[in-house]
């Protein structure tokens, strides 16, 4: 969940943030409060190449998602660098096997957010990106078996390789090396 999106001067870092959940293991993506065409285009052309689906909401009420996630035996977990360290929290809420809302701030995060999460989570205690400290967090929580994703119905695929770029056109069966 995304809180406090500002469309006129977020845009690339709303959008980080939501290919980052998708790349790293996320099921959806929610946009608080404001609706941004942009971002979904974007969240779409991905999908459409890279394959995948992920679940996009957008101009949720942040305070009724929230407290209905609670209601049905979810766990809120709020990054920010005002909580406890992932080191010491990330087991327990591994072990929840609950389903997760992550919860990133865009401006200033009203105390309802530190009241209403179960877990409010630092990745380090001093300032940096909400796409950082997402990125981290899902890496620790998968353990890293999120690095070795593979998309359903991609249209084209990364190979690995030591120098340059390998691309693989999947329909096409196709290699383009630059």
């Amino acid at each position: 969940m995304r809180y406090g999106h500002r469309p006129g001067r977020d845009k690339r870092i709303t959008t980080h943030v939501a290919l980052v959940a998708r790349a790293f293991g996320a099921n959806g993506f929610i946009l608080t409060d404001v609706v941004d065409k942009k971002i979904m285009e974007t969240i779409r052309k991905v999908e459409e190449r890279w394959g995948g689906k992920l679940h996009v909401e957008m101009g949720v009420d942040h305070r009724r998602y929230m407290e209905k996630w609670k209601r049905e035996n979810g766990i809120i977990v709020h990054l920010t660098m005002y909580g406890l360290h992932i080191d010491d929290v990330i087991d327990k809420i591994r072990n929840t096997n609950r389903d997760l809302l992550i919860v990133v701030g865009a401006e200033k995060v009203p105390r309802y957010f530190y009241d209403i999460a179960d877990y409010n989570v630092a990745i380090g205690h001093q300032p940096h990106s909400e796409v950082a400290a997402l990125a981290v967090f899902l890496d620790r929580l998968f353990e890293g078996r999120e690095l070795h994703l593979s998309f359903p119905n991609a249209k084209v695929i990364i190979e690995p390789c030591a120098h340059g770029k390998k691309v693989i056109n999947v329909g096409e069966k196709e290699t383009r090396k630059n």
